[in-house]
């Protein structure tokens, strides 16, 4: 049996180019990028014309000779803890919202919260030729930040204030947050106030203003009373268990999580032990994400606006990246209210 000939590998259709859709449309190339990049002012007329030659044709931009003639990638990274935390789900959705209207995309980069994979993943965004980080930093003294900032790559912290002259900070004040909170559940009576706070060195104003509810109060701070929790719904299980474990006349009436997750978890121990919520033991947490309000009772919580933290970084980068601005850094702290419902 004659042995049959390989058919001829399909290479798919040619790429439309600029030049083939300027001749369609009846301009030149130059008039075609100048519509493509919204640099240059054009008449309306032309641009829709155009913008007809690209449907008809199927034009897509080459995205990678774009990034070879400009050196830009058209791409912020965001360096998050834990991306299935859904406050930095709507924290990244607020910041592609303000850069896509710029041409950019995201991509995110999850840590897990460990140092050592944010240096990696730092490497790997500078070998991508990110154009601009979001960094939700592991802790203040993030080496990773630091780097990118001296490599000339725009870098816009989140929560914490990392000290750096070209790291751009936008938080929340949350001091004055876990202060309100704990001054509440104070004034709902409660006698022995706990909290479970994030990792050790991380949220340390959260704890701060713990410490400062408490002594305004004529509190003693009892460390048994202060837990470290992981930021999570179990991590919060876990120390509320601890927490319950103690001698009967030293466990706590009311609890103040460093996070809304922490805060859920805490009162799952309290459920499972048949402790009602806030009768038995008062609950608030920090951050107020979507599942505050669908928990049983409804927590009671400090607002961090994920959505605007995550846009206003979005700004912030974008002016840099257009050079709109100087190389000093600018901070924005965003108000972050206490709001009460029926956990405290």
């Amino acid at each position: 049996m004659p042995k049959q000939k390989a058919p001829a590998a399909d290479t798919g259709r040619p790429r439309v180019t600029i030049t083939q859709v300027a001749a369609h449309a009846g301009v030149s190339p130059t008039t075609v990028s100048h519509v493509l990049s919204g640099k240059r002012l054009v008449a309306e007329e032309t641009q829709a014309t155009v913008h007809e030659a690209i449907r008809t044709l199927g034009y897509r931009p080459n995205h990678v000779a774009r990034s070879l003639r400009t050196r830009r990638s058209q791409m912020i990274a965001v360096v998050v803890p834990d991306i299935t935390n859904t406050f930095y789900s709507v924290l990244t959705r607020g910041l592609a919202d303000v850069v896509d209207a710029d041409g950019y995309g995201t991509y995110v980069c999850n840590t897990d919260g460990l140092p050592d994979r944010e240096t990696k993943f730092f490497e790997d965004i500078l070998d991508r030729g990110a154009d601009g980080i979001v960094l939700a930093a592991v802790d203040e003294a993030s080496v990773g930040a630091l780097g990118p900032a001296n490599m000339g790559v725009p870098v816009v912290s989140i929560g914490e204030r990392l000290d750096h002259p070209e790291v751009d900070v936008v938080t929340v004040d949350d001091e004055v947050g876990a202060y309100a909170a704990t001054t509440h559940l104070l004034g709902r009576g409660a006698r022995r106030v706990a909290m479970i706070s994030g990792p050790s060195q991380t949220g340390r104003n959260r704890v701060a203003g713990f410490r400062r509810a408490l002594s305004q109060a004529r509190r003693r701070a009892n460390p048994s009373l202060l837990v470290a929790g992981d930021w999570t719904r179990q991590g919060g299980r876990d120390a509320m268990r601890s927490l319950l474990a103690l001698p009967a006349r030293r466990r706590p009436d009311a609890v103040f999580c460093a996070n809304d997750l922490t805060a859920i978890g805490a009162i799952d121990a309290l459920r499972e032990a048949g402790l009602n919520v806030p009768d038995d033991v008062a609950v608030a947490g920090f951050d107020d994400v979507d599942a505050a309000t669908i928990v049983h009772p409804a927590l009671t919580t400090v607002v961090n606006p994920a959505y605007e933290i995550g846009a206003t970084a979005g700004r912030l980068l974008t002016r840099r990246l257009r050079g709109e601005r100087d190389r000093d850094r600018t901070t924005v702290v965003l108000p972050c209210p206490l709001v009460v419902r029926g956990s405290a």
